[in-house]
């Protein structure tokens, strides 16, 4: 059972303190959601996922479904006992692969990308749900309503998605309007069978839907505001540019009932997540912090950067080969407060997988951090301290 309780609300912008309570303890918001996308955030352990001051983390549904599947976690009581973490968790639904894997990605259109080149594996979308080929054994299989539910209350996650049609923003409105209405319906199944068949403990989320059309988006809100769900996860498009991004959130944000949990899917830059919070998101999720620290790429404040071209600290640079000062001066993750630029740049030149664990704890510690400093700030109602200290030079 999920209780979110508003402790703060700025007078300033629509931004909240907040607190979310689970089965697996609290969260307080904002927050950020890190991906553990099949059953572990990749290449640290759950104890230094924990020891980074991380309040909770996410797992895929699609994944888990092919590998290893969830009757088996769920005979090893559920992704905490089966991951050994034992904080809340997060379930996101498998629709965004069927937007990933048939369209692209969001991070491409977010770029402004328009040949979208990745692999496409779904195979037919109906009004039934999403055939795709496995990527394990390419078998074809078959994901609806009906089994993201069953699925999500297997693996035992505390907050878990309705599954949905993510719609990309190259297709036209009518297709999106189609989608959107898919995904209502969808949604019903969902909270047909979390209601029927779900046994109290997990919270459910609608996802909204509508692409960049305002009157879509508030169908969208409409609907999940008159059911009963816990709260909303905004999906989908978002545009193609970071000013429209933050445009549809915002629009998107004051359709919901305010006395609910907001999540943003799959947003996590730095500038994104200020924004996200002053527009009322909750929770942020991102595979990014993880996946750019495996290329050599930390996370700093802006005034940190050594030149104005990078948005990281990209540590596979020559110019670190002698740098004997930790990643970040005034951060007090394992790695900043043991380890020098200099010898993770070697481990990089090395291709020693360790730089990735190493940059990732950063990383991470980084991104609590920087919940943390907002949540300070905005209970005296100056987000904007907060944000100077994190994105001017």
């Amino acid at each position: 059972m999920l209780k979110f309780e508003i402790l703060f609300q700025s007078k300033k912008s629509s931004a909240r303190l907040g607190r979310l309570h689970t089965p697996h303890g609290i969260v307080d918001t904002p927050g950020f959601i890190f991906c553990g996308t099949k059953a572990n955030v990749k290449g640290v352990t759950m104890a230094q996922v924990e020891e980074a001051g991380s309040q909770i983390v996410l797992a895929n549904t699609y994944h888990l479904m092919l590998q290893p599947g969830s009757e088996l976690i769920k005979n090893a009581g559920g992704l905490h006992k089966f991951t050994g973490w034992n904080k809340p968790m997060f379930t996101d639904s498998g629709g965004f692969q069927v937007f990933s894997l048939g369209y692209g990605s969001v991070g491409s259109e977010i770029k402004g990308a328009k040949q979208l080149e990745s692999k496409k594996t779904l195979l037919k979308l109906t009004e039934d749900g999403a055939q795709f080929k496995s990527y394990i054994d390419g078998k074809t299989v078959m994901l609806t309503p009906e089994l993201s539910m069953k699925i999500q209350m297997d693996l035992g996650a505390d907050i878990i998605v309705c599954f949905d049609e993510c719609a990309p923003y190259h297709i036209n409105k009518i297709y999106t309007t189609n989608a959107m209405e898919k995904s209502k319906r969808w949604a019903k199944r969902c909270l047909d069978v979390f209601k029927s068949q779900g046994d109290g403990s997990q919270a459910l989320l609608a996802v909204i839907q509508g692409g960049v059309f305002e009157e879509l988006r508030e169908e969208s809100a409409n609907f999940a505001n008159e059911n009963d769900f816990d709260g909303f996860a905004i999906g989908g498009s978002l545009g193609v540019t970071k000013s429209q991004m933050y445009e549809v959130v915002e629009m998107t944000s004051k359709m919901l009932d305010k006395s609910r949990y907001v999540h943003l899917l799959g947003i996590g830059g730095i500038e994104d997540i200020f924004n996200g919070v002053k527009s009322g998101i909750d929770t942020f999720d991102c595979v990014a912090p993880t996946r750019i620290a495996r290329h050599g790429a930390a996370i700093v404040k802006k005034k940190y950067l050594d030149d104005a071209v990078h948005k990281h600290l990209n540590l596979n640079r020559t110019i670190f080969s002698h740098d004997f000062s930790p990643i970040s001066p005034d951060c007090d993750c394992y790695t900043c407060k043991n380890l020098s630029k200099s010898y993770i740049h070697h481990l990089l030149k090395a291709k020693e997988v360790l730089a990735g664990t190493l940059i990732s704890i950063h990383n991470i510690r980084t991104m609590n951090r920087l919940m943390e400093d907002i949540r300070a700030q905005l209970a005296t109602d100056s987000l904007e301290v907060a944000y100077h200290e994190w994105c001017e030079a």
